[in-house]
């Protein structure tokens, strides 16, 4: 069984990663922690903050946070029962709400997050920097989810060559095998040879059926992107965000794109 993280900031409750988590839940024996944290990181107000914002932070009472997130937990607790999905709760209302986040995902599986609405009484423009903190520091693989999402029938597998990508095709079969059978696709679109290409395929073929390998030869991440956003009914696994690897994925503008289009669901895994 595996331990799946959900988390919530306090103003916002996700659908999205709640239908998501009913999904998994649906093809493997899942828990589903619901952890709730603050709707603003106070080391930002207290002159603490690593993140080099400099957009204003929207605050509130620190007693009025309280209140929002009983009123978030009290909406996954009724979801979760009314869709017989096992699960607990931990409150985490500290002054330091992300650091408190990271400190769970040492203690799981894979955290489930929603790309649209996470801190975006913050930033609405995803990934905002509370987003791409947590992407750069989890201890686990993070599954990040549209708000509107089609059910996935397939993944595609992003793999250029290098240790991260191939980490992230490992870590989504190791996680998720009954997910692995619904077909997938490895693309790689740099260069003009796929890197160790029977290496790969012997590899992915292990664990993902069926399995084919595409070299697309697109102009432009904008091509890409939308030739990424056609697949509705997909999963995108990709690796970045290692700690060697600051803002590598931001890099890969086509990423970062899928995540602004909120149409499938994002894997990210870094070691």
């Amino acid at each position: 069984m595996l331990k799946i993280i959900v988390a919530f900031d306090g103003l916002h409750f996700s659908e999205g990663a709640m239908r998501m988590a009913t999904w998994l839940q649906g093809r493997m024996p899942v828990m589903i922690t619901g952890v709730f944290i603050s709707p603003v990181d106070y080391r930002e107000l207290l002159g603490y903050s690593g993140m080099g914002m400099g957009a204003p932070v929207f605050t509130m009472p620190v007693n009025d946070d309280d209140k929002m997130v009983e009123s978030t937990m009290a909406k996954f607790r009724n979801y979760c029962e009314e869709h017989q999905i096992e699960y607990v709760t931990h409150k985490d209302t500290n002054l330091f709400a992300l650091a408190e986040l990271i400190r769970e995902t040492r203690f799981a599986d894979c955290l489930i997050i929603s790309s649209e609405l996470f801190y975006e009484n913050i930033d609405k423009e995803q990934p905002n920097e509370y987003l791409k903190r947590t992407l750069h520091e989890s201890e686990c693989p993070v599954l990040l989810v549209p708000e509107n999402f089609l059910e996935p029938r397939s993944v595609i597998l992003s793999y250029d060559g290098k240790a991260s990508s191939v980490f992230a095709i490992k870590q989504f079969a190791y996680l998720f095998p009954e997910c692995c059978n619904m077909g997938a696709m490895l693309f790689h679109a740099e260069g003009n040879d796929l890197p160790e290409k029977e290496r790969i395929h012997e590899l992915a073929a292990r664990h993902y059926d069926p399995l084919s390998i595409e070299h697309l030869n697109h102009e432009d991440a904008r091509e890409l992107k939308n030739w990424l956003t056609q697949n509705h009914h997909a999963i995108l696994v990709t690796g970045a965000f290692g700690r060697s690897e600051v803002s590598s994925l931001f890099k890969k503008s086509y990423v970062t794109d899928i995540i602004r289009a909120h149409k499938i669901p994002v894997f990210v895994a870094h070691k």
